[in-house]
């Protein structure tokens, strides 16, 4: 067998494997088909990357996002390892240098699309590719059960048909017992090596909260404000809540950046890529964000709605605490979040695909009304049935956020024990185990290296090193360094390249790639250089709409100038006027549909506005309702009445 240690230092600039690594790469060196379920962060890349390397063949690799595949083919390049992607984003004569490339043996890596495979021509193709074996990643889009079904993904059957000596890999981080079952059986897999890692992520803190709308607008804020200079990633529901959720924290003074499917690809691409490089430490999204984004040091996840399944929350809650630290996972919802969910369910017309959505719903009320452990609730979930009872790791065991506790006019909890307010903080020194007769509390991330913590100032000016860096080669600021190796490269402070290379996360070619730049760097810094100030805040989003409003503009070309969706337009515009900031002008509506909506808000109530919807003419939209509420409400505030939704 080949020095895997030396490959994994060489390249990756690791000393020792993560758990279960080293065997999963044995299997797939042996020409074994391998299932493996490992949770966000536990290294499932590496364990196909490395065998592709020592193997000297070709290793294809299927993943469902383009952007992925290009990040990881970047870091592959960074390091040294020839690798390549191929999808029709790509001019003509350049798929078909990567075809011809591949044919020849130039690459270890290959990184395709389903659907690209799924091509006659792409099959004949891959015939006279030396390949070593196929890598499934995202494997459970493959089953109908999974949350992420998809189905280009049902092709790969054919994988065994049409190339029945290539060993097959799949690799997913959240399957239940049923998911798992159902990727053996697509994929066809011949007696393949299971490894399923412990669905246990015990420095992430999970929290539920149940509350209103008031106390719901207030938690958020209060929360980003707590993680201040941390990275945190937000989920929204929808497209206008996503919107309006960035405006509503800039005028609180929060930057964040919004990211949901309906935006121009290259804004999209650029929200990412600023919170990926630390330009922006808050990003909003839909679920449409998060597939495949490696950042290590994201400090709290925040959901502000019900989850459509436990599946879904896992893997989003899982790109908290990468880097091993302790992080938060915090879901807000509401009760109108339940409500939401079964309209969308009643939608679907498939009878097989409703009773699944429907299970995954009730499986989604138990784990947050539950008085059951959280972390306990996930691994059974999953089919993992732990020793332990408690998991000191969660709101009902006891620890909630400090901003949670601290946050006025909380809603009664059920449980009769208050629960404790904990700050996480990163470990100085190996905890003591626990007695053997009690539950054994979640586990803590090692210690760091020895050597004093890195200095603020100094990791702040290897961040803004990092980012212009990776803004050069236009690539994510993690390509170019992790977060882990940035601290560890700011604690070691080599001058050499035999001390880089010492570095965490620093292979051979990585150091001779920065090497030279590190060093001159670091230079400055002890000259006196640092890292720049950030740059002052924008015009809120209200002063800016009312500026807008003032010049004329419409709602749709207001939308347009601030990329947003016209109904997020119309939100802040409603919720403007009920604020006393701007006057209602009958021409948003128009004076007929004004005096029918105005008429049915004063006869059934402003509170919803769906039996508003349901009680008014086909052709008048939700946006009119919601600006003629806002006027009614405006004339009439009703106390503590919250505003229509």
């Amino acid at each position: 067998m080949p020095d895997l240690y030396a490959a994994l230092k060489r390249y990756w600039g690791y000393d020792s494997f993560r758990p279960m690594q080293e065997r999963i790469i044995q299997s797939l060196l042996a020409g074994s088909d391998a299932a493996v379920i490992m949770p966000t962060g536990g290294g499932k890349s590496l364990c196909y990357q490395l065998p592709a390397l020592v193997l000297g063949q070709t290793v294809v690799v299927i993943s469902p996002l383009i952007a992925l595949m290009q990040d990881q083919v970047a870091q592959l390049g960074d390091m040294g390892i020839p690798a390549a992607v191929l999808n029709s984003t790509q001019p003509a004569d350049e798929q078909r240098a990567v075809m011809r490339a591949a044919t020849q043996g130039a690459f270890r890596l290959l990184y395709l699309s389903p659907e690209r495979l799924a091509r006659p021509d792409t099959i004949a193709w891959l015939a006279r590719v030396p390949l070593a074996f196929f890598a499934i990643d995202e494997a459970h889009c493959i089953s109908e059960w999974g949350h992420e079904f998809r189905p280009e993904y049902r092709q790969l059957s054919s994988l065994r048909q049409h190339f029945p000596g290539k060993p097959i890999a799949a690799f997913t981080a959240s399957a239940t017992k049923r998911v798992r079952h159902d990727i053996l059986e697509q994929l066809r897999l011949h007696e393949p090596h299971k490894y399923i890692a412990s669905f246990h992520r015990a420095n992430l803190r999970y929290v539920t909260h149940q509350c209103d709308k008031e106390e719901h607008a207030r938690l958020l804020p209060a929360a980003l404000r707590f993680y201040q200079g941390e990275s945190v990633i937000v989920y929204a529901p929808t497209i206008a809540l996503v919107e309006g959720t960035v405006d509503s924290l800039a005028d609180r003074h929060i930057a964040a950046v919004p990211y949901h499917g309906q935006m121009e690809t290259a804004t999209r691409r650029r929200n990412q890529e600023r919170w990926m490089n630390d330009e922006v430490r808050v990003l909003v999204g839909t679920i449409a964000f998060g597939l495949g984004i490696n950042k290590p040091a994201v400090r709290a996840v925040i959901h502000t709605s019900l989850p459509k399944s436990i599946e879904q929350y896992y893997q989003e809650a899982g790109r908290a605490g990468r880097d091993g630290l302790p992080a938060d996972c915090v879901m807000l919802w509401q009760p109108k979040d339940a409500g939401l969910l079964a309209y969308f369910i009643d939608q679907l017309k498939d009878p097989d695909e409703k009773q699944r959505a429907w299970q995954r719903y009730h499986a989604v009320r138990r784990f947050v009304e539950s008085e059951q452990c959280r972390h306990l609730q996930i691994c059974s979930h999953f089919g993992q049935t732990p020793k332990w009872a408690r998991c000191e790791m969660c709101d009902v065991c006891g620890s909630v956020p400090e901003w949670l506790t601290a946050a006025p006019e909380r809603l009664p909890r059920k449980k009769k024990r208050k629960p404790k307010s904990v700050v996480l903080e990163r470990p100085r020194e190996a905890p003591k185990p626990p007695p053997i007769s009690q539950p054994r509390p979640a586990a803590r991330p090692a210690p760091p290296a020895a050597g004093s913590a890195p200095g603020a100032e100094l990791v702040a000016f290897f961040k803004e090193w990092r980012r212009r860096t990776a803004e050069r080669a236009a690539v994510p600021a993690y390509v170019v360094l992790s977060d882990a190796a940035l601290e560890d490269l700011c604690r070691k402070q080599p001058s050499n390249l035999r001390e880089l290379l010492a570095v965490n996360g620093f292979g051979e070619r990585k150091a001779e790639l920065y090497g030279s730049e590190i060093f001159a760097a670091f230079e400055a810094f002890r000259h006196g250089a640092r890292a720049a100030p950030r740059e002052a805040a924008q015009t809120s989003p209200a002063e800016e709409t009312l500026r807008l409003l003032a010049e004329g503009k419409t709602f749709a070309e207001i939308g347009e100038l601030r990329g947003r969706q016209p109904a997020t337009v119309v939100n802040m515009v409603a919720d403007l006027v009920e604020k006393g900031r701007l006057p209602y002008r009958m021409e948003w509506v128009g004076e007929e549909n004004h005096g029918r909506i105005e008429e049915t808000v004063r006869r059934l109530g402003s509170q919803w506005l769906k039996p508003l919807r349901e009680a008014l003419p086909p052709e008048i939209t939700y946006e009119q309702i919601r600006l003629v509420v806002a006027f009614v409400r405006s004339q009439t505030p009703i106390a503590g009445v919250p505003a229509a939704t």
